[in-house]
């Protein structure tokens, strides 16, 4: 099932999304769902065509949980060595934006980067979750793009300004629950012109790896996101580029990036 977050007159609601596509709206309805998706819930039956409601966020996550250096290629592209164990960082909650909202270039930085990753969606309250119990507490799956100021990120030892700046996170479209994340392509644009293509299976700690290593030291949230890394092929933004992320199997992702008013 996909489920979207929405606004229609003014109320926002979930919604499982029927039809074929990948992230426009054309063919796609929204069957708005009875409570959340965090708990047990039915649909509603009643229908919304897509193309009248603006799509939100898919969650909006207590904390964003991001592992850097997790295609070795990447970690290469940037002269970094690959960690032994899952390497990890925060994005604030504030950073988080949906599909079709812009990026705002950040005044501080002259070096914005694209990074498109397989986000992974919490559905249960977890600690110390063992490897055997990962996918129980696994809501979906969605896009992401872990926008990065690099200059700032070379220049400060901590990447809270570089990494977690407002619309560095944009997340979407929707979530996609019945998917097996271990084989998916996936693919950034800048203006239509590929810039990353990779899969999933060419991590470096699993997904299953990232989860029992986190909640082996905090609570995870419904809600909350796991960034799984990035593939090669990042590189820069400039006001006016319209950026996509697409995944086999959830959708695309697209936004444009602005000049911070």
């Amino acid at each position: 099932m996909r489920i979207a977050r929405f606004s229609i007159d003014g109320n926002v609601a979930f919604g499982a999304v029927e039809g074929e596509g990948t992230g426009d709206s054309a063919g796609l309805v929204l069957d708005i769902i009875k409570g959340i998706p965090f708990a047990d819930f039915e649909l509603s039956g009643t229908k919304v065509p897509l193309s009248k409601v603006r799509l939100l966020p898919p969650v909006l996550p207590n904390k964003v949980v991001a592992f850097g250096r997790n295609y070795a290629e990447h970690a290469a592209e940037l002269g970094h060595e690959v960690p032994d164990a899952p390497f990890a960082f925060f994005k604030p909650s504030t950073s988080v934006v949906g599909p079709g909202d812009p990026i705002a270039y950040p005044s501080f930085s002259s070096e914005l980067h694209h990074e498109a990753e397989l986000a992974v969606v919490i559905g249960r309250m977890c600690r110390e979750v063992p490897r055997e119990r990962v996918k129980d507490v696994i809501l979906g799956y969605t896009c992401a793009n872990d926008v990065t100021a690099r200059d700032v990120q070379r220049r400060e030892k901590q990447w809270a300004r570089a990494k977690g700046f407002d619309s560095s996170c944009p997340l979407g479209p929707w979530v996609e629950t019945d998917l097996d994340p271990s084989d998916l392509a996936i693919q950034c644009t800048v203006n239509g012109e590929q810039r990353q293509l990779g899969r999933t299976s060419q991590m470096i700690h699993s997904i299953e790896d990232l989860i029992v290593n986190i909640t082996e030291a905090m609570t995870l949230l419904p809600g909350d996101v796991i960034l799984t890394g990035t593939p090669a092929g990042v590189g820069p933004l400039d006001v006016g580029d319209v950026v996509a992320v697409t995944i086999q199997g959830i959708g695309t992702l697209t936004n444009k990036v602005i000049k911070r008013d």
